[in-house]
């Protein structure tokens, strides 16, 4: 099945009622990772069939209910690990029924031709599009007009309206590796979005992401954050860039609670810590079996695993790793934490604002809504009214997915 513009493409081959299911991992890009114990086969052009999650979705592009389009060639396949739970999908931007990538192209041409831009045709648009119906933009842009979509928007548009707006056009693997390489270039070095990233994403968005990292700057994303990072942080850095976490499902009581004695070990009870022995524990092993060695700390030592992990570390490792583990144990709340965080006080952290708003949209917003309201009193759609303004306040809450 083709689409109206597009020519048929490899990768994602159609299939009935769209995403297959899957219980949680996915399966090395195509072209080179050897098989790994946990892990899926490796698949020549899309992923496999596999039990237990992805429900259809409702709504798509003309004559395929619930099935998402095929990106232009060379676009990476990427998937997100927590975007259909059991419960079904849990972000707020889902394919538009019957979206034309031409239509569409030509709706963004007329906002942007003559004097003056409509922005609010834009905010539509894009606020209605599911992250496969916005990239093939470009090439039906490209296509119908002969003119590149990505810098016509710069010449129009401006500040964090312009930054949000090129954020929704870039796959989620290339956006990911857009922002890990503005944290390490420059002047000091955002090292809560390298944690963010690396801590929450599954083993193949990670080796997705090395991928684009190493085509679009010529160097690997280990190298650079070994030259911008030191230390015990360097370490869990790497660790986590290696996309190898164990993703199987089974927890073994018995070796859950030899990591927790390992833990304790390791910390509170040895004067000094054994960092590398957190490290080990918090990056290869699976989030099923962290949860369990979580529980089973907290009943060895009467002390949760986060008091602990501050009164033994410091600075960026202490941070890191406490990332790490509320990532493991609730990825919403984390994002939440992140979302309130970038808004409180004087000045907003619109970077990190953006980034997540735009990364979790189809995956889990649904989830840090209800985590922010438990956790702030307030709703996150309240809270992003009254800390940004204009076009880029209204495309935020297109993404927020409306008010609670």
């Amino acid at each position: 099945m083709s689409y109206p513009g597009y020519p048929p493409q490899p990768g994602y081959p159609p299939q009935a009622g769209g995403y297959p299911p899957q219980p949680g991992a996915y399966p090395p890009a195509a072209g080179g990772y050897p098989p790994q114990p946990g892990m899926y086969p490796q698949q020549a052009g899309g992923y496999p069939p596999q039990p237990g999650a992805y429900p259809p979705q409702p709504g798509a592009y003309p004559g395929q209910p619930g099935q998402y389009p095929s990106v232009p060639s060379g676009e990476p396949l990427y998937h997100q690990e927590t975007a259909r739970s059991k419960r079904g999908f849990r972000g707020t931007m889902q394919d538009f029924p019957g979206a034309d990538p031409l239509k569409d192209a030509e709706v963004l041409r007329k906002a942007m031709k003559g004097f003056g831009t409509d922005e609010q045709a834009i905010i539509n648009l894009l606020g209605s599009r599911s992250n496969k119906q916005r990239v093939p933009l470009l090439v039906s842009y490209k296509t119908a007009y002969g003119k590149d979509l990505i810098k016509d928007l710069k010449s129009e548009l401006s500040g964090n309206f312009e930054k949000l707006v090129l954020a929704m056009l870039k796959t989620p693997a290339q956006f990911d590796a857009y922002e890990l390489k503005e944290a390490i270039k420059g002047a000091g070095t955002d090292e809560a979005c390298l944690i963010e990233i690396l801590a929450s994403r599954s083993n193949a968005e990670i080796r997705e992401i090395n991928q684009i990292f190493k085509a679009e700057n010529k160097k690997s994303l280990e190298d650079s954050i070994s030259g911008d990072t030191s230390g015990h942080f360097r370490r869990l850095l790497v660790s986590l860039a290696q996309g190898n976490r164990d993703e199987s499902e089974n927890v073994d009581i018995s070796v859950a609670k030899q990591d927790a004695q390992g833990l304790y070990q390791a910390g509170e009870n040895k004067l000094g810590t054994d960092e590398s022995k957190f490290n080990a524990i918090l990056c290869a092993r699976s989030k099923a079996h962290l949860r369990a060695v979580f529980q089973e700390y907290q009943h060895m030592c009467g002390r949760d695993i986060e008091k602990s992990i501050e009164r033994e570390m410091s600075g960026d490792l202490e941070s890191g790793m406490l990332a790490v583990v509320k990532c493991i144990k609730n990825t919403p709340a984390y994002f939440a934490e992140r979302l309130y965080k970038a808004m409180k006080g004087a000045g907003t952290k619109d970077r990190t604002l953006v980034r997540i708003m735009v990364t979790r949209s189809e995956v889990d917003m649904l989830d840090i809504r209800q985590e922010y309201m438990k956790n702030y009193g307030k709703s996150l759609y309240t809270a992003i009214s009254g800390d940004t303004s204009g076009d880029y306040k209204k495309l935020l809450l297109k993404l927020c997915g409306g008010s609670d």
